[in-house]
């Protein structure tokens, strides 16, 4: 089964973020819209009431032949069928001046204006839009204000209308202390003017002239509570389902990595749960490192629990010896010969030697486990320096290489090898010491002609106090310090199987060092 990617905290977080933020924009991006759509709906209004009153005004002045339809040009018929205001695109006037004193009315549009007011008044009782009636110049012959009489000539949508274009236009109102503040709904502050002509043929003959406030928001939503109720309790919802999610994907992995990474804290082995295949990358690579951590952690602790039990024991077998000696040489030394004072002395001599051999190497040991990689080393002149330390044994060099490790580490490493030798095979062995580079790979390859280890020796061989020269002063340590070492720089050391005598390989990586020919 193939695995499936993981998502980033970081990704999920801003998907989160994402759709929170997106959620008050989109109310408010569809507050906006309705709002628009309560302004395109009293245009249509207006237009459809402009248009009643255009033929009831061509009807009362005896104007016959071309209906609405047929007098406005194509392009002005198509503006007065238009639905286009909107919030979003269309300019908002200031507000409409008061009507001004002008040439008298012409008393033909007098007339009619005079036997149509009764229609204003009672379209007005309904609709509650502001109705005039305006002569070719412009001024007022019927109103369901006090403005008859005036003139409203200069208005922008009056001028369109006056040259043949019906034109509806957004302007600012006066402002009502009951009504719903602007900040709720921009519609409380507006007013819809919708300006048609009236024609003769070619020839204007009067202007209709509507006005009035669209509905607000909380007006119209003010029946619709279940259905905002519904939206509300589907956003509160969507947000408990984000966070479910979050617990899932997020902290639930994470509050079982901390509780696994605590036991492990306090000295427990806890077992780390397995992370869901939903979690985050993030907590899956906490919690594969937290277990990586933990393995380390407990090989670390029964490496430190058989090391003290070693020490223990190395250090109990010289320290009996030396009570013992000490002893009777404290209860019998007097009835005790010269020479016998002297071999007892000499026992206790030779185990404070060994302790003292212990101690070093144990710090030796410390050390080359806390070692830091890093360094080059040119590791022929390492080896031909090794050899010049060891003249009893017969040590030939071949080939050179470089690597990636300390001079100092790699010197410790041959040491320990060549006192190995030095140590079980005797003094006078033939060793030979092989540097290679095999890639990206520096290789040393420690070979004796001695008696080599037997399977059963050579599988403990590393293991800490090992040794088969403990009579000759071999506290079982050169190897494992030498396995530190290298190891610490990134390398690996390991017994080869060998015709005869006894193989280690060194495997380091390699670096360029200059004059290491």
């Amino acid at each position: 089964m193939p695995r499936l990617r993981r998502p980033r905290l970081r990704t999920l977080l801003l998907l989160s973020n994402v759709v929170v933020l997106a959620l008050p924009l989109s109310g408010f991006w569809a507050l906006r819209l309705y709002e628009s759509a309560l302004i395109r709906q009293t245009e249509a209004e207006l237009r459809a009431q402009a248009a009643v009153l255009a033929g009831t005004w061509r009807a009362a002045r005896g104007i016959a032949g071309e209906s609405l339809a047929e007098g406005l040009t194509p392009r002005a018929l198509e503006t007065a069928r238009r639905r286009g205001l909107d919030l979003a695109h269309d300019p908002v006037l200031p507000l409409a001046p008061d009507p001004r004193p002008g040439p008298p009315p012409i008393p033909e549009a007098a007339a009619a204006g005079a036997r149509l007011l009764p229609v204003l008044r009672d379209t007005q009782a309904v609709t509650l839009a502001a109705l005039r009636l305006l002569d070719a110049a412009g001024t007022v012959v019927a109103s369901t204000g006090a403005d008859t009489g005036l003139s409203l000539a200069g208005l922008e949508e009056v001028e369109a209308a006056r040259a043949g274009h019906p034109l509806a236009v957004l302007r600012r109102r006066e402002k009502i202390a009951t009504e719903v503040p602007e900040g709720i709904s921009r519609t409380a502050g507006l007013r819809v003017h919708l300006a048609m002509p009236v024609l003769d043929g070619d020839r204007l003959d009067a202007v209709v002239l509507l006005s009035r406030t669209p509905a607000t928001v909380l007006q119209t939503v003010g029946g619709k509570v279940p259905e905002i109720a519904a939206v509300a309790l589907l956003l509160l919802l969507l947000v408990a389902a984000l966070a479910a999610l979050a617990s899932r994907l997020i902290t639930r992995p994470l509050a079982a990595v901390v509780a696994a990474a605590r036991a492990v804290a306090a000295g427990g082995t806890a077992k780390l749960p397995p992370v869901p295949g939903t979690a985050v990358r993030e907590a899956a690579e906490l919690s594969e490192a937290i277990a990586r951590m933990t393995a380390t952690l407990e090989g670390r602790a029964a490496y430190v629990r058989g090391l003290a039990a070693n020490i223990s024991h190395e250090f109990k077998t010289p320290l009996a010896a030396m009570r013992g000696a000490a002893e009777l040489l404290a209860e019998h030394g007097e009835e005790m010969t010269a020479a016998e004072r002297a071999r007892f002395a000499a026992a206790v001599e030779d185990g404070v030697a060994r302790l003292d051999r212990l101690v070093r190497g144990l710090l030796d040991l410390a050390r080359a486990d806390m070692a830091a990689a890093g360094g080059r080393a040119a590791l022929r002149p390492l080896a031909e320096a090794a050899a010049a330390a060891h003249p009893d044994l017969r040590i030939t060099v071949h080939g050179a290489a470089a690597a990636a490790i300390a001079p100092e580490a790699a010197a410790t490493v041959l040491g320990s090898l060549l006192g190995n030798v030095r140590a079980h095979a005797g003094p006078g062995t033939a060793v030979t010491l092989t540097l290679a580079t095999e890639g990206d790979t520096a290789t040393m390859l420690v070979a004796d002609n001695g008696p080599g280890l037997s399977p059963a020796n050579a599988a403990r061989a590393f293991d800490p106090f090992f040794t088969t020269a403990r009579n000759s002063g071999g506290t079982g340590l050169g190897l494992p310090i030498a396995r530190a070492l290298v190891e610490g720089a990134g390398g690996r050391i390991a017994l080869q199987p060998a015709a005869r005598g006894a193989a280690f390989r060194i495997a380091l990586p390699a670096a360029a060092v200059e004059g290491s020919g």
